[in-house]
């Protein structure tokens, strides 16, 4: 029948109900369902989240971190108990009362500005007051006594980065209509490099502002990679403990989970097994370093590239502190890291991207380093574009929009000037020295007896601890600060470095001339001590007080309070 109306009203209502009963079933079946599915889902992701957290860090690592989570929240909340936050807060104001009178101290002669001058100066003017800011009180890196900060490749260099500062000061790459020889020179310089790093046919790269834009950059991509060839929303990232921090930074601006892989002693390079475990579904990126800046080691590149090539993940290598050293190794008659298994570089197959600062061994002028990739589809990640924006279509390559163009004509003009043959010979003066250094600890006779060299150094940095309780490698820090060196105290272990530059290279000699005086110091010190029978408190200088304090805490809270109170000193006008 086609109308329920020409039936009896009894029967009507029979079906009225017949139907309201069905529906009634049906939302009450489709509910149960809907709520089984999104636990079942709640369920699903929580066991595969625990599942490869438990892969990745084992039952022991797992039960240590937990371990060390309630640790760290107690300690917290003791350091905020009435009495101790008092002492604490006292503590660090006074801490930071020393840090400012050390780095913005009231120096005598010198005016503080705070607002425009209401005519400008005359050139005259200008030079006067230049050369007073230059003439203040600083460690002498002229004399090699700065460990890497400066990487200086001679007064004719210098006088070449100024010529070419003056013809293009006022340049900008984001116009290369206007400047189209910056333009030429930013190529050819991320050319030159990919040569010096193996690209093969279709490599590409940017220049950055510096290691650390570089190594954004790189995770940006893999993030944006991962996005859009697997749609991962939840990514992870892999480094060893040693990176550089600007991985860390990444991992925070960029919203990408960080685990960090352990570098065990003696080797002091990522544990390969580690990394593995640690591979998931929404790992985007894994990371070596060669070498890493805290030990001078270069990690297992070759592995690292066949984890890889496996999961099908990309790999960065951190070449920024390596740079035109480590490319020139074999050149130099220096083994050069993994030449039997294919090298660190794009010649081994999971390589997809490598960082490489042209400011530090490239001698070019501080803000210049590149990033590379195997091809134009892992640069073309990075980038910025907007194609509907009211001001027109707006694209850029990098962080920045607006670029100094004079930088990138610094470090065109550093690399025409160098060429090979002067980086090979700044190659042979830089891995000569730390060579020397790294002779001397392990074989003379004060040296080897009270410290250590960390791993097998191959490349410019050299790093070293202490091996016998009665000299503090801290102490040892601030007493070669003392004599005027300005060299770089580490942590996890506790140890110091130092990154030869060529004006470093120059004075290893006295390096190690004043290390052989401040251990046999310490150990007098210790005899003292020891010969007196009582425990001669000992007066800690900036590195042993910092590092100390640092090193014994879980709660890194007041570490971080005295680092953002050194910021803020650096802004003080």
């Amino acid at each position: 029948m086609a109308n329920n109306a020409v039936l009896p009203v009894a029967l009507q209502n029979k079906l009225m109900s017949a139907k309201n009963t069905s529906s009634g079933i049906f939302s009450a079946t489709s509910f149960k369902y809907l709520r089984n599915l999104i636990f079942f889902l709640f369920l699903f992701r929580v066991t595969r989240k625990s599942f490869y957290t438990l892969r990745g860090n084992g039952v022991v690592g797992t039960l240590r971190n937990g371990y060390a989570y309630i640790r760290i929240l107690f300690y917290s909340l003791f350091l905020r108990a009435p009495g101790v936050r008092g002492q604490v807060d006292k503590q660090v104001a006074e801490t930071l009362t020393k840090l400012e009178a050390k780095l913005a101290p009231q120096t005598p002669g010198l005016i503080r500005y705070t607002g425009l001058p209401k005519q400008g100066w005359s050139p005259d003017q200008v030079r006067a007051e230049l050369d007073k800011l230059a003439g203040m009180d600083h460690t002498k890196w002229e004399d090699g006594r700065v460990s890497g900060a400066v990487y200086h490749g001679g007064d004719e260099l210098l006088e070449l980065q100024t010529t070419a500062f003056g013809r293009f000061a006022v340049a900008n790459p984001i116009h290369p209509d206007v400047f189209p020889g910056v333009r030429k020179m930013e190529a050819e310089v991320v050319a030159m490099v990919l040569a010096l790093f193996n690209a093969p046919e279709g490599g590409a790269g940017v220049t950055t502002s510096g290691g650390t834009e570089s190594i954004l950059m790189a995770c940006l991509s893999a993030r944006q990679k991962a996005y859009v060839e697997r749609r991962v929303t939840e990514p992870e990232m892999i480094i060893p403990e040693t990176a550089h921090a600007a991985f860390n930074k990444a991992c925070q601006y960029f919203g990408i989970k960080l685990h960090t892989v352990p570098c065990p002693a003696p080797n002091y390079q990522v544990h390969i097994p580690s990394v593995r475990r640690l591979i998931n579904p929404n790992t985007v990126l894994l990371v070596g370093s060669a070498p890493n800046f805290p030990h001078g080691i270069v990690d297992e590149i070759p592995a690292l590239s066949r984890l890889a090539v496996k999961y099908k993940i990309p790999l960065h290598v951190d070449c920024c502190l390596g740079s035109f050293v480590i490319a020139f190794l074999k050149r130099a008659g220096y083994p050069s890291p993994y030449e039997d298994q294919g090298g660190f570089d794009f010649r081994l197959p999971g390589v997809t991207s490598i960082s490489v600062d042209t400011h530090k061994y490239g001698f070019a002028p501080k803000g210049n380093s590149v990033v590379l990739y195997r091809n134009r589809t892992m640069r073309a990640y990075q980038y910025f574009i907007l194609p509907n924006w009211s001001g027109g279509v707006y694209a850029s390559p990098s962080i920045a929009g607006s670029r100094p163009g004079a930088l990138i004509a610094g470090c065109w003009t550093s690399l025409m000037a160098m060429g090979e043959a002067g980086y090979i010979d700044s190659c042979h003066q830089i891995i000569a020295a730390a060579k020397t250094l790294e002779q001397a600890i392990r074989e003379h006779p004060t040296l080897s007896s009270a410290l250590q060299v960390l791993g097998q150094p191959m490349v410019s940095v050299v790093a070293w601890t202490s091996k016998v309780p009665e000299v503090d490698i801290y102490d040892v820090a601030d007493e070669l600060s003392a004599k005027g060196w300005h060299l770089n105290a580490l942590q996890s272990p506790a140890a110091m470095h130092v990154a030869f530059t060529v004006p470093t290279a120059a004075a290893v000699e006295k390096l190690v001339a004043d290390l052989v005086t401040v251990v046999e110091q310490e150990k007098a010190k210790a005899e003292e001590r020891r010969r007196q029978g009582q425990k001669v408190e000992r007066k800690k200088g900036d590195a042993a007080a910092l590092y100390g304090v640092a090193g014994s805490i879980p709660d890194k809270s007041i570490v971080n309070r005295l680092a953002e109170g050194f910021l803020d000193t650096l802004y003080l006008a």
